[in-house]
């Protein structure tokens, strides 16, 4: 079931957020232990600082003119991770509802303007930079459903899975998704070389996943990678390209390894990511969601954002 606010993204540009994980750990000092950012929904002072971390993300799509697709601070929320952190499977319940309300408060408190599309945030089962002990379609399925099923209940407009490795887990999220009626969206991390970390060309991931689930995801994103690590993959015409509606990029051009090896933040240039979304357009037709990953913040959206409405003003 497509909700009427999903379906506002078919319509027009939407930015999301940038690098949440980063920007706490990095700008604000706060410790993310095993990188999840849901623990801090379990204080007052934690969730003033994730609306704090929110704010300038609604005030860019509000001065823009666009839409904001907010995804949920639950992206470790899964059952290993959680498992890690002590949660059970009930509280891991209840913080995943809990990233729903905050959303909803945002939300109502930005009146429509801009408007906000909630997203319930998947992450992958297992490292985000690796494809190791890679998941059957139906051991995703199962694995993902709890997750999927507190979004759905609680309302949310979409499923949002990012950084995924494979394909087989991007599918049996798709499935879980399906079954709880709720919208899927799979974003797929890749490498210098433009491929998954699981070695898979972009490209045939995606055509695997809609053979898998007749199609039924809603669009694909690519996110945590340079554009210049996946543009020269993207094939002129190719059925596929037409997939992917979402980029959210990483800051810097290094590469997973480099970046998991590093002490500091690479923040790159705003102003020439900006451009690099640009020249996306061209090879990517139905770019529309704008946003950002590791390494990017407030400051990188609002260059995308300037750069993408004067890209727009210069087709008119």
């Amino acid at each position: 079931m497509v909700s009427e606010r999903f379906s506002q993204i078919s319509g027009r540009t939407f930015i999301t957020d940038g690098g949440m994980e980063t920007t706490l750990t990095f700008h604000r000092g706060i410790d993310l232990p095993h990188f999840a950012a849901f623990v801090l929904l379990d204080s007052s002072q934690g969730v003033e600082a994730l609306r704090d971390y929110f704010r300038p993300y609604v005030e860019i799509a509000r001065e823009n003119g666009v839409g904001l697709a907010l995804d949920t601070p639950t992206w470790r929320a899964n059952r290993d991770w959680g498992q890690r952190l002590g949660y059970s499977a009930e509280a891991l319940s209840d913080v995943n509802a809990r990233g729903v309300t905050l959303l909803e408060e945002i939300r109502r408190d930005a009146r429509d303007d801009p408007p906000i599309v909630i997203c319930g945030c998947i992450g992958p089962r297992g490292d985000a930079y690796s494809a190791v002990d890679v998941m059957t379609v139906a051991e995703a399925e199962r694995y993902h459903s709890p997750q999927i099923a507190t979004f759905a209940d609680r309302g949310v407009d979409t499923v949002s899975a990012l950084t995924l490795t494979n394909a087989n887990e991007a599918a049996g999220i798709a499935r879980a998704a399906e079954t709880a009626e709720v919208p899927a969206v799979v974003s797929f991390t890749v490498e210098t070389d433009g491929r998954l970390p699981s070695g898979q060309p972009l490209g045939e991931a995606i055509q695997e996943v809609d053979a898998k689930t007749d199609g039924s995801i809603a669009y694909f994103m690519i996110n945590c990678a340079h554009p210049s690590h996946f543009l020269d993959v993207l094939e002129d015409g190719e059925p596929w390209v037409e997939r992917i509606r979402g980029v959210r990029a990483n800051a810097s051009m290094k590469s997973h390894a480099e970046l998991d090896e590093a002490d500091e933040l690479d923040e790159g240039d705003p102003d020439d990511l900006a451009r690099r979304y640009v020249e996306l357009a061209a090879r990517l037709p139905n770019l529309t969601i704008l946003g950002g990953c590791c390494g990017t913040d407030h400051r990188h959206i609002a260059a995308i954002c300037a750069a993408w409405a004067a890209r727009e003003a210069a087709e008119v």
